[in-house]
C-alpha cells in the first residue's frame, strides 16, 4: 500500500487550505493558498492571519479581521461555517472566494484552531483564457493585462449593433483612478503602474462572467455590461468602487491605497460610441466634483 503523508495530500488540493492556532497564527499554508493568494509559505508561517495578508471583506466593505472573522467565530462556538468573502492578493487587488472554516480539535474534543479551505470564484482560468486570446488579436493592454482601447472601441460597436438588431441594452462604467497623478509623481512611475494593474484586476474580479472591461487611457478604464438593466449596473458599480476601496499594496512600510469615480450609464437606441462614452465619461467628473470614491448614475445627474 502506498503511503501518502496528509501534507502532501493537502498539497495536491486544488483548493487553499491553512491551519491557525488559537492566536489566529498560521501553521500551515498548502499549494494552492500559495497560487490563489500569491503568498508563499515563507511570507506566511507564524503570522497572524490578518496582518497585512488575507484581510477577508464582505461584499460591503466590512473589515471581517476586525470584526466578524469567520475563523474566530468557530473557533469560539466549535460550528462549522461557509461563506463567501474578498480575500486581499498579494498583488493588492480583492480576489472572490467561497470559504469554509472548521474547528481542529485534540483527541480529547479541546479546540486547538481551525482550518480554512477556500476556492477561486473568479473564473479566473476563464479570464486567463480571454487575456490570452486578447493578446493573439492585439486587443491586449500589456500593462494591465485586460483590453485596450482599440477591443474598447470593437466591443462598444457590437453592443451597439445588439442593441439596435436585437433591442439587447447594455451599461458602461467610466472609471477614473482618483488622484492618481499625485500618487504617480510622490511614488514614482513603477508603483504607479503597479497599482493601475492592481485596480485593472480588482474590476475584472468584479464582474460576471459576460462583461468586459477595457483600459481606456492613463488612469481610465471602460466596463461594458451587456443585457444588464440599471439595478445591475448600480450593483456592479459599487461592487469595483467598494473592492478597489478596500485593496492596497505595500511600499515598504507603506501600505498605498487609491480611490476611483465612476460614471454608470444605461444605452440609449440611436448612439454611437462616442455618444455613450461622453455621457459616462461626464457622470465621471459630477463624481469628481461630488467628492470622488463615487459612482453617479443617469438619474443622479443633474
Amino acid at each position: 500500500m502506498i503511503q501518502i503523508s496528509a501534507e502532501k495530500l493537502l498539497d495536491s488540493m486544488f483548493d487553499g487550505v491553512y491551519f491557525v492556532d488559537l492566536n489566529r497564527r498560521i501553521t500551515y499554508w498548502n499549494n494552492a493558498a500559495e497560487r490563489i493568494t500569491g503568498y508563499n509559505r515563507s511570507e506566511t508561517i507564524g503570522k497572524c492571519c490578518s496582518d497585512n495578508l488575507l484581510r477577508h471583506i464582505d461584499t460591503n466593505g466590512r473589515a471581517l479581521c476586525l470584526e466578524g472573522c469567520p475563523l474566530m467565530s468557530t473557533m469560539q462556538d466549535g460550528k462549522t461555517r461557509e461563506s463567501s468573502v474578498y480575500l486581499h492578493h498579494a498583488f493588492g487587488h480583492r480576489v472572490p472566494v467561497s470559504v469554509r472554516t472548521s474547528p481542529v480539535r485534540d483527541d480529547n474534543g479541546q479546540i486547538l484552531g481551525a482550518v480554512e479551505i477556500f476556492s477561486d470564484n473568479s473564473s479566473s482560468l476563464q479570464i486567463l483564457h480571454e487575456y490570452e486570446q486578447l493578446k493573439q488579436d492585439a486587443y491586449l493592454d500589456q500593462l494591465t493585462a485586460v483590453g485596450n482601447r482599440r477591443y474598447g472601441e470593437m466591443t462598444l460597436s457590437t453592443r451597439i449593433y445588439d442593441l439596435q438588431t436585437h433591442d439587447i441594452p447594455f451599461g458602461v462604467l467610466f472609471i477614473d483612478i482618483d488622484h492618481f497623478k499625485n500618487f504617480n509623481d510622490q511614488y514614482g512611475h513603477k508603483t504607479g503602474d503597479d497599482v493601475l494593474v492592481m485596480v485593472a484586476k480588482s474590476i475584472s474580479f468584479s464582474l460576471r462572467k459576460m462583461d468586459s472591461v477595457a483600459r481606456w487611457g492613463g488612469e481610465e478604464f471602460i466596463v461594458i455590461l451587456p443585457g444588464a438593466s440599471q439595478v445591475i449596473v448600480k450593483s456592479v458599480s459599487e461592487r469595483i468602487r467598494i473592492l478597489i476601496e478596500n485593496s492596497f499594496i505595500m511600499a515598504g512600510e507603506d501600505k498605498l491605497n487609491v480611490t476611483v469615480s465612476i460614471g454608470a450609464t444605461m444605452s440609449i437606441q440611436g448612439e454611437t460610441v462616442e455618444t455613450i462614452i461622453d455621457r459616462a465619461d461626464r457622470h465621471m467628473y459630477l463624481s469628481k466634483n461630488r467628492g470622488r470614491n463615487r459612482v453617479t448614475e443617469d438619474e443622479d445627474n443633474e
